[in-house]
């Protein structure tokens, strides 16, 4: 299978691009650098059909670029660089594709469990309707133009993810260094629930996506066991050998980060079930978060 995968310098998507490799696919690494390798096509919107004029076809696009979320607190400036990440870089690369004629089959496009907002217990699935806020806006807006690349391709699925959990960055990898000396705190009430999915897990879960045929719209990537943050604190802590003490009250957590950061990336619940993955047979290598945690601690 040829596949151009955009956002190839991130987290999930170095890992996707080793996965698709190693499994003996011919994978396409679209990024903002520039290399000698001819597999790697550098990014560059006054350059539409150029830049992927390496390229004769494609089977399939994996796109998974976007300005990180959780990198800066959400002044008017960062969270104008955040939608426009997605929204216009996603039509940008539709764009590409239609005008370089390169006819893939498949378009998968990065999506959060942020469009269900904040839910507190509710059970939530790939039908359960958006929530609101900021998130949950954007996420529902980055769908609505990830759907037109309808016009290039005969599928089209949302990869809906939930928190990452991997040594190498993310949540778990920022929060390691103050559990490591006993200084890890649940966040607000800790009754907020979290849906999470191991680095291997989502990285799978997506390649299961791409070559199932029968999988389109859009697909919860989380984990069938989410936990509350108090939960998921006090077994970190345990995974390490260290007590768990602190809390960090939302209050503190507003002061230091901004209210509306707070509230959405820390303090939101979403309960979220991996319906779509489970009924097509898609099996976990971590589908708890104890073994999760044994893995990636060890």
């Amino acid at each position: 299978m040829k596949v151009l995968v955009s956002g190839a310098s991130g987290l999930i998507g170095a890992s996707v691009v080793a996965e698709l490799t190693f499994g003996g696919h011919e994978v396409y690494s679209l990024g903002r650098s520039t290399s000698s390798d001819p597999r790697t096509v550098k990014w560059d919107p006054d350059n539409r059909i150029g830049t992927l004029k390496a390229i004769s076809s494609l089977d399939a696009v994996v796109h998974l670029s976007g300005e990180s979320l959780a990198n800066k607190r959400w002044t008017r400036q960062q969270k104008k660089k955040i939608v426009d990440s997605r929204l216009i870089g996603t039509d940008l690369l539709i764009e590409m594709v239609k005008e370089a004629d390169l006819k893939p089959e498949t378009f998968i496009s990065a999506s959060a469990i942020g469009i269900y907002g904040n839910r507190n217990s509710e059970t939530l699935t790939e039908t359960s309707p958006p929530g609101s806020g900021f998130l949950a806006s954007l996420v529902a807006d980055w769908e609505q133009r990830a759907e037109r690349a309808k016009v290039i391709a005969k599928r089209v699925v949302f990869l809906r993810t939930g928190i990452v959990l991997s040594n190498y960055g993310g949540a778990l990898a920022k929060q390691l260094p103050l559990f490591k000396y006993g200084l890890g705190a649940s966040m607000g009430r800790g009754n907020q629930y979290m849906s999470w999915i191991h680095l291997e897990d989502e990285v799978r879960a997506i390649i299961f996506a791409l070559t199932n045929t029968d999988i389109s719209g859009p697909v919860n990537l989380v984990s069938p066991d989410p936990v509350t943050n108090l939960e998921f604190s006090k077994k970190v802590a345990t995974a390490l050998g260290k007590p768990l003490l602190f809390k960090a009250p939302a209050l503190i957590l507003e002061l230091a980060l901004g209210k509306e950061f707070a509230e959405e990336m820390l303090l939101s619940s979403q309960r979220v079930t991996p319906t779509i993955l489970q009924n097509a047979g898609f099996e976990y290598q971590f589908g708890d978060l104890e073994n999760a945690l044994s893995d990636l601690l060890r």
